[in-house]
């Protein structure tokens, strides 16, 4: 599964090459990749049709766009020209969630690119216009300061004169990911759909807050690493990163958080900031093509992993084997050396 450094890495993709643009096409197609969406693929399609991208967000593992708010009836308007609200910071109440589940990509291409098998939802998109910055981190997009040509309701009439016309799409070969549209409501001091409002903050969020996070952890009787894994608690951490976190923290996963000091579980959450951060210099974890970012390159922060996936090689801190354990349904990978383990190992 894609973790946060791999999602940003989208996100980050999406803000450069979508912010800014309508979708003058829309076609979604299967009623897999549309199942959250209960009104199901066509109703997906005619509410997207015309929108124009306000922003590109993330929390933990969960990506979603927003849209521009251009007054009522706008929703599925295919005509670009309709005037955008000036109002700084105005953007619609719902949002389009993004879920790539194991295999999903959103990639941006020419429209003349071949389509891909699997490709589930295609939207050809305007050309950008220029959007006010959001007012501080976390919120939400401005309005647009310009508009566009009319845009088209079929590719058929797109202009032959136009080659680089871009397409954003949803490819997704196994098609556990999908698309559907979302409610936003505040949660943690941030706008989010509301399917995601019961998930904490993530270590690369503003309002994360390691104390506080350290103080509840540190009152449970749990596993440090099944509580990395609680998206309830920490969101954004999978088993790759946790395992490198709890490598480079020197502590071991089955340690519960009551055993743990306050200061050792800052550091096992300030070690899972700078790994994903290390991660995010690199394009993400990559151990699979279907990684990749909107323009289908791929991670290669896999070479750099010290703990995930090297059993049987030496610790590069004291030269240690590295060994692999059974956890949660998973695999841990840790130096059981420099992560010297509970004396009881019941996993809780």
């Amino acid at each position: 599964m894609p973790e946060l450094p791999e999602v940003e890495v989208v996100r980050r993709g999406l803000d450069d090459h979508v912010v800014g643009r309508a979708f003058v096409t829309s076609r979604v197609t299967g009623s897999r990749v549309a199942r959250r969406h209960l009104p199901g693929p066509q109703h997906l399609a005619d509410a997207l049709l015309g929108r124009r991208v306000a922003s590109a967000q993330r929390r933990g593992k969960y990506l979603w766009v927003t849209f521009e708010d251009v007054g009522p009836g706008s929703a599925g308007s295919a005509d670009a020209t309709v005037p955008l609200d000036r109002r700084e910071g105005a953007v619609a109440d719902d949002a389009l969630v993004i879920h790539l589940g194991m295999s999903g990509q959103v990639l941006v291409e020419s429209a003349d690119s071949p389509l891909e098998k699997h490709a589930h939802a295609v939207f050809d998109l305007s050309a950008p216009v220029k959007l006010s910055p959001p007012r501080k981190s976390g919120e939400r997009a401005g309005s647009g300061e310009a508009v566009d040509a009319p845009g088209v309701t079929d590719a058929s009439e797109r202009p032959r004169s136009e080659p680089s016309a871009q397409q954003m799409r949803f490819v997704d070969q196994r098609t556990f990911g999908g698309l559907f549209l979302d409610d936003l409501t505040v949660a943690h001091g941030r706008e989010v759909p509301a399917s995601i409002a019961h998930i904490a903050p993530d270590p690369l969020e503003e309002a994360f807050d390691a104390g506080a996070v350290a103080r509840l952890m540190r009152s449970k009787d749990v596993a440090i690493k099944r509580m990395l894994l609680d998206q309830g608690i920490v969101s954004g951490i999978g088993n790759i990163y946790a395992d490198e976190a709890l490598w480079r923290a020197q502590v071991h996963g089955r340690r519960p958080g009551r055993m743990l000091t306050k200061t050792q579980l800052i550091g096992v959450l300030t070690a899972a900031q700078d790994v994903m951060r290390s991660a995010l210099d690199h394009g993400g974890t990559s151990f699979d093509a279907l990684y990749v970012n909107v323009n289908g390159a791929s991670g290669y922060f896999d070479r750099s992993l010290d703990a995930y996936g090297q059993q049987g090689k030496p610790c590069r801190r004291c030269g240690t084997l590295i060994v692999r354990e059974q956890f949660m349904n998973r695999s841990s990978h840790f130096c059981p050396t420099c992560q010297k383990p509970p004396r009881t190992m019941d996993g809780s």
